[in-house]
């Protein structure tokens, strides 16, 4: 295993990792945003008035996005199993 392949792997890692995390994330982000502007209008300042619009928001990406985020997934794992051999050997 040279070092070039090793850096291959860490980066196609690094790729799907911030792929699968990518939609969470900004789901996340935007539905804050908006919650904080609404807070700030309203002048409401209750803590878990950011949990719950969070919450559900990333339960309907997950639902919505899910098999896309799964296939991406199964696809890399199958690609690092079927390599094994070229890099052991």
């Amino acid at each position: 295993m040279t070092p070039e392949s090793v850096m291959t792997l860490a980066h196609q890692a690094m790729i799907v990792a911030l792929l699968l995390a990518a939609p969470l994330l900004l789901v996340s982000l935007v539905v804050g945003l908006v919650v904080s502007l609404f807070q700030a209008a309203t002048q409401i300042n209750e803590s878990t008035l950011t949990f719950i619009p969070k919450l559900v928001a990333i339960l309907a990406t997950l639902v919505i996005a899910g098999p896309w985020m799964m296939a991406t997934m199964l696809d890399y794992m199958h690609r690092m199993f079927t390599s094994i051999p070229q890099l052991a050997g």
